[in-house]
């Protein structure tokens, strides 16, 4: 049976929703980017690859089985502007594991606005879909990204130093991990 979620999510601040075809623009906004791109697989997005990205990305909002993938775009509340976009990937059935992830317009960094959608995904995946661990990468240089892991209470598991050979150069790569039972303890009440 597919677990989805009630859309869309509403937090204080943001609403977290199924993709569609009217995010294109928003997503070439920040996928065209070099400074977006610099910690990505892919590098800076066309317009064609954006409309592309977004239209697999419209029928990916549910999970159903081990590897399946569930991408959100976040709007702001008001106005409902999207800025970015949120993960969810389960990767291990057995023993219930799942990996997060987030890219957001650089024009919306330092709001806490990852860290605001990010926690919704550990909700879901904790509270609704009973993964036993979550975790998230990122690439060492990428400040931004493992100081939201750390505001959601993740701790560093890894430091892969050089590798992959990536982009031209070497890469480092951070994982962090937040358990079930940790995730409980932080929750109020």
């Amino acid at each position: 049976m597919a677990f989805e979620p009630r859309y869309p999510i509403e937090t204080k601040r943001l609403r977290l929703r199924p993709f569609n075809r009217g995010d294109v623009d928003a997503v070439f906004a920040y996928r065209k980017r070099e400074d977006v791109a610099r910690h990505l697989f892919d590098g800076p997005m066309t317009h064609q690859t954006a409309t592309e990205v977004v239209g697999l990305r419209a029928g990916q909002f549910t999970l159903a089985a081990e590897g399946d993938k569930m991408f959100l775009a976040v709007d702001l509340a008001d106005p409902h502007a999207m800025i970015g976009e949120v993960s969810l990937i389960w990767r291990d059935a057995v023993s219930r594991q799942g990996e997060i992830g987030y890219i957001f317009n650089p024009l919306h960094h330092g709001h806490g606005y990852a860290t605001e959608a990010t926690r919704v995904l550990l909700g879901l995946g904790f509270e609704d879909l009973g993964l036993h661990r979550i975790y998230a990468r990122c690439a060492a240089a990428n400040t931004a990204s493992w100081h939201v892991m750390e505001r959601l209470g993740m701790r560093r598991e890894a430091h892969f130093r050089e590798h992959a050979f990536f982009k031209g150069g070497w890469d480092e790569e951070l994982v962090y991990a937040i358990l079930e039972d940790e995730w409980r303890a932080m929750q109020p009440g």
